[in-house]
């Protein structure tokens, strides 16, 4: 008879962890769609021309930028130009003429090392090419597409690795967490 109430007791302990675990479940995914809800989705920009929105607020927010060029691709305004440490810089402007974030060349020293070792053991026979970091402005919600692919922006290195003909991107965090981005 104990031996019943103690089986009844464990099955209703489980049968309980078991909700709860489907309930925290379902959580998660009500709120990973309310996030993706709430991204701003990317608007293909009309026209030619780069809006006087985004060069105002270009202006305003690299005031001592030099050798600046700008574009209109599909879904930015696009300003590359020099900073004032002399470096080459590109900035990118949604819609609204607000900046998503800018991108900058950089090396495979100014990967965190944490990253660069992951990469090494990963893609052991690869060559480590351009470097680009990508400096996200969180005051704005668009996404960010790099190499065509549109990704949550988030402060993050690029690296492209080669290896013969396959050329593959991969994202690199801030921290040295390393995940694959693209294949070119």
């Amino acid at each position: 008879m104990k031996n019943l109430a103690v089986l009844s007791m464990t099955f209703l302990v489980t049968v309980a962890a078991l909700q709860v675990q489907a309930q925290k479940t379902e959580k998660a995914k009500e709120t990973n769609k309310e996030q993706k809800s709430d991204r701003v989705g990317l608007k293909k920009l009309e026209g030619t021309l780069v809006s006087n929105n985004s060069k105002i607020a270009f202006n305003t927010d690299f005031k001592t930028a030099t050798n600046v060029q700008s574009k209109r691709i599909d879904t930015f305004d696009e300003f590359s130009f020099t900073n004032n440490d002399g470096q080459k810089m590109t900035a990118y402007y949604d819609f609204n003429g607000v900046l998503v974030g800018t991108t900058q060349d950089k090396t495979i020293a100014d990967l965190p090392a944490k990253g660069l070792q992951k990469i090494k053991e990963m893609y052991k026979d690869y060559t480590i090419g351009p470097v680009v970091f990508f400096d996200d402005n969180e005051l704005n919600e668009s996404d960010m597409i790099l190499w065509g692919i549109q990704f949550d922006d988030a402060d993050n290195y690029f690296a492209e690795l080669s290896n013969g003909t396959k050329k593959t991107i991969v994202k690199v965090s801030p921290e040295g967490f390393v995940s694959f981005f693209e294949n070119l």
